[in-house]
This record gives structure tokens, sequence and C-alpha cells, in this order.
């Protein structure tokens, strides 16, 4: 029995929250789900977007599953994601993108991981009035150390995989300190990975190349704001942020997660996608060593695909989120 820390989130997130628990218990996995809050619902019932009973309980069971969260935007609190990633150290940012089947996008062989700093760079919010509406600064720092956490993870996560490549992206032609750094530190780890092609790639002509060809990219490696951005195209590359998975994971400690936001427009109408988080989901089977059930869930999403009536209007469906995931269930005895 694991013992998961469950944080439903706001917005579409207790359907697709259920939508996936239903498949995993279905499924035989054997987990105890700890319910927790966070984000804006929490913020309204306890004046706390992240209270401390939720910190409390990941700080004991050290792996989450948590749906979408509000941030609000331009003021309020800021975004308990990324104080979720800081407070837990999850360095590593992993979200594959890979081409699903009966679901129209525009390449057909996409099979691509991005890694992406999530402790530093840009999104430490440290800001600045140099004058209060007029001139603001915000200060994106580098280290050796995570540069070093992450691009390992990388080059790790490919030799246990298989996989051929790594791509590092980077800006060091501009930003010659902070992504020369970042940059001086992937060549050093890649001499330790003979049997992986390295190359890097700035980060610019990087997103002209993931539009123009796609399938050359195998694992990527990036600093926290260009892999938020790169990571958003590649979901794009396979039909959108409502078909990608995403785990935040650190030495000890790791968190699975929606991508996509909350979708309050849609909330509780039961058409909410939750390809997403059940992919996430997926990945945290895996993280905890049960692959096989979660390669016998991915099959049976794979043929729940190919019926449309039972997919969600998003991915050219006239179902809804209780059909898909009936659907799913249905499929687990193929």
């Amino acid at each position: 029995m694991h013992d998961i820390v469950l944080i439903p989130g706001d917005g579409i997130g207790p359907e697709i929250t259920e939508s996936v628990t239903t498949i995993l218990d279905e499924a035989g996995a054997d987990i105890n789900w700890i319910r927790c809050t966070a984000g804006l619902s929490a913020h309204k019932e306890l004046g706390d977007p992240l209270p401390g009973d939720t910190i409390a309980a990941i700080e004991k069971h050290r792996i989450a599953l948590k749906g979408p969260l509000t941030t609000p935007v331009g003021s309020g609190f800021r975004s308990v994601n990324v104080a979720m990633r800081k407070k837990f150290e999850l360095y590593s940012n992993i979200r594959p993108a890979k081409t699903l089947p009966h679901i129209k996008s525009r390449f057909d062989d996409v099979n691509l991981v991005m890694f992406r700093e999530n402790t530093e760079g840009l999104y430490i919010g440290k800001e600045q009035w140099v004058k209060e509406n007029s001139h603001a600064e915000s200060i994106a720092v580098v280290t050796r150390s995570a540069s070093e956490k992450i691009i390992r993870a990388a080059f790790e996560y490919a030799k246990k995989k298989d996989r051929k490549k790594v791509t590092l992206v980077h800006k060091a032609n501009i930003l010659k300190f902070t992504c020369g750094l970042f940059m001086e530190v992937g060549e050093e780890i890649a001499k330790n990975y003979p049997e992986i092609e390295y190359e890097d790639l700035i980060v610019d002509n990087m997103a002209m190349q993931m539009v123009l060809q796609p399938e050359q990219f195998d694992v990527i490696v990036t600093t926290n704001l260009f892999g938020d951005i790169l990571s958003d195209l590649a979901s794009g590359l396979v039909g959108g942020l409502g078909l990608t998975g995403a785990a935040n994971i650190g030495d000890d400690t790791a968190m699975f997660e929606a991508v996509h936001g909350s979708a309050p427009d849609i909330a509780g109408q039961n058409k909410a996608n939750p390809i997403a988080f059940l992919f996430s989901a997926l990945m945290m089977l895996e993280h905890i060593g049960e692959e096989n059930r979660a390669d016998r869930i991915r099959q049976a999403v794979y043929y729940t695909l190919e019926n449309k009536s039972a997919c969600t209007p998003d991915i050219g469906g006239n179902g809804t989120t209780k059909t898909f995931t009936e659907a799913v269930v249905r499929n687990l005895k193929k």
C-alpha cells in the first residue's frame, strides 16, 4: 500500500481527480489517498493557498498527485506550484510529449521528453521596483549546483530509457553569465556519457526547429523559463496541454501534476478531459515501481481514443468526462 497525497485542485480539478482515481482503483493500484487542499479553493476556505497541513502531509509521505491550481494574474498570491517546487527542492520538471493514436496533430512521430530546471532562473520571483509603476527589474539566478542536478538527471534518464540524444537549450550568446554557466556545465557532464549524442541550441532556433522537425529531438534540458515555454510548445505538437503529463522530482520528494489550467469556465459541466492528469498519474505509478500497471492503463487509453463517442469535445469527441472514464475502465479488461 502506497500512501500518496492527493490535491484535487481548483476548477475542473475535482472532476478529473475523480476520473483518475477511479481508473487507478479499477486497475488495482494499491494506493491510500491522503486528501489535502491547496490553491484558490484553499485560500477562500482557509485564508491560505498552501495550508500547513498540506505541507506536513507531503513532508511525511513524500509523493503527491496534484490537480490544476488557479494562480491570480498580476496580483494576489504567487504561484503555489512554484512555492511547492521550491519548498521540496523539486528541481527536475519532466514533461513527455508523444504522438498519440487517433489524435489529429501536425506530426506523426513526436516522442520527446523535456527536462526543465524547476527551482531558479526567473521563476524565483526576485523582482523590484527601480521606480514604482515605471521601471521594474527581475533577476534570474543560475547556479552550478542546480544546473548539474537537472542536466545529470536528463542524461541519466536518457541512459535508463535507452534514448540516444540530449539537447541543451540556452541563450548564451546574449545571457553570457547565466546561460553561459548552464551551457558550460552541460558540456562538462556530457563527457561522462559518450554513448549519448549531445548538442546545444539557442532557444529561438530551438523553437523554430521544434515546429519544423520535432522528430529530431529526444531528451531536451533547459532552464526554468525556457522550459516552461518549450514544454507547452511540445504539448502543442501532439494535440495540446490536455494530452501531456508532468512530474516534479527532487532527491527525496516527487509531485505529479496536471500541466493545464483549472478551466473554471467548464468546471462542473462534465466536459473536462482527464488524459493529461491521468498521464501524470501514470508517471507516478512508474515512479513507485508500477510500470506494468501504468502500461496497462496507457493501452486502455489508446483503445478509448479510437472511440470518439466516449472522448471529450476538445479531442474531437462528443462524450463527457464520465463516458471517457467508463470507457477506459472497460478497456482495462481487453
